[in-house]
């Protein structure tokens, strides 16, 4: 079996929403009429047909040899509008979510999301999703309106999921300063990793996992650079007491605790990621169907790996049962 941690679905009544609500957004059409969205003039996603068709996304996981995908919802995410209007497509998002993983049971597995800049909203919508609607974890942005993972006022809400033992999957978000990267598309290119790396090293050098050790968190796109960083970082611990005032490990040990997801695809990252955290220690992924996702390749690059077939079933499948408490 191989399960497909990093993909994404947008419902079509979140994209109405998202077009009727998200003022800072710009839409338009490339020269193959493929939609395009923009914040502060730096394309962040193109929609595919696959982004909203059921069907057709199981004809391309068949295709491939992809028997489960966790679905979530990708940048922007449920942080574009007012209080009560992100709440709102927050439920959207998740009431279908759960409509089609039952509709699709044997296929589809859904996370939520939920309006984190409230944490009351998101606690109740947390509350909602996974009790009511059967949802398996939860989808963070990797900045919440400019504001990162480790903020405080964001640590009730993981308390609460980690009381409840549910995954959280990291996505990127668009950087808070995206100037220098409107030339060539390089927000999703280099920014999103680039953001990722940011927020998670501030979650863990901030002391959230001191404090809830088992939080389990699933890292898009292999982490970032995080993996290429470790020793860097856990020389920040060494030599600035800032790094060591909320925690008393090095960061590396911390995470080494996380999933990372293979969105890469390139073997020598793949192998840094690998050599970093192990086969135990990473999950299957394609960034599907984004126009740089890639379902074959996600399939193909662990395949193509000099490790021990043991630890490609690892990586496909077994520790994806672990993370979803699946038989």
């Amino acid at each position: 079996m191989k399960i497909d941690f990093h993909n994404h679905f947008y419902p079509p009544e979140y994209l109405k929403k998202l077009e009727q609500w998200g003022r800072r957004y710009e839409f338009v059409r490339d020269a193959t009429g493929l939609k395009i969205v923009k914040e502060k003039g730096a394309r962040f996603l193109s929609l595919t047909s696959q982004h909203i068709n059921p069907e057709q996304r199981i004809s391309d996981m068949d295709r491939i040899g992809i028997d489960i995908q966790i679905l979530t919802l990708s940048n922007p995410n449920v942080y574009f509008s007012t209080r009560k209007r992100n709440l709102t497509v927050a439920r959207i998002a998740n009431d279908y979510f759960a409509d089609i993983c039952q509709r699709y049971i044997r296929r589809f597995i859904g996370f939520a999301s939920v309006p984190l800049g409230h944490p009351e909203d998101a606690i109740n919508e947390l509350h909602r999703a996974v009790h009511d609607l059967g949802l398996k974890g939860i989808v963070l942005g990797s900045n919440i309106n400019g504001k990162h993972l480790h903020s405080k006022e964001f640590w009730p809400f993981y308390e609460e999921v980690h009381r409840l033992n549910l995954p959280i999957f990291i996505h990127p978000m668009v950087p808070v300063y995206t100037g220098c990267m409107t030339e060539f598309s390089l927000v999703p290119l280099v920014g999103f990793p680039m953001d990722t790396t940011l927020s998670v090293a501030k979650m863990v050098y901030s002391g959230l996992f001191e404090k809830y050790p088992n939080l389990c968190l699933i890292l898009p796109h292999l982490g970032g650079v995080l993996p290429f960083l470790f020793e860097r970082i856990d020389s920040g611990y060494r030599a600035y007491g800032e790094c060591r005032e909320h925690i008393t490990r090095p960061p590396s040990e911390y995470l080494k605790q996380f999933y990372y997801d293979t969105v890469s695809f390139h073997r020598p990252a793949l192998m840094c990621a690998y050599d970093s955290v192990g086969a135990d220690h990473m999950v299957l992924g394609s960034d599907y169907p984004h126009v740089i996702g890639d379902l074959s390749k996600s399939v193909s690059s662990i395949g193509d790996l000099d490790i021990p077939e043991s630890d490609k079933s690892k990586i496909f499948e077994e520790n994806g049962r672990k993370i979803l408490k699946l038989p």
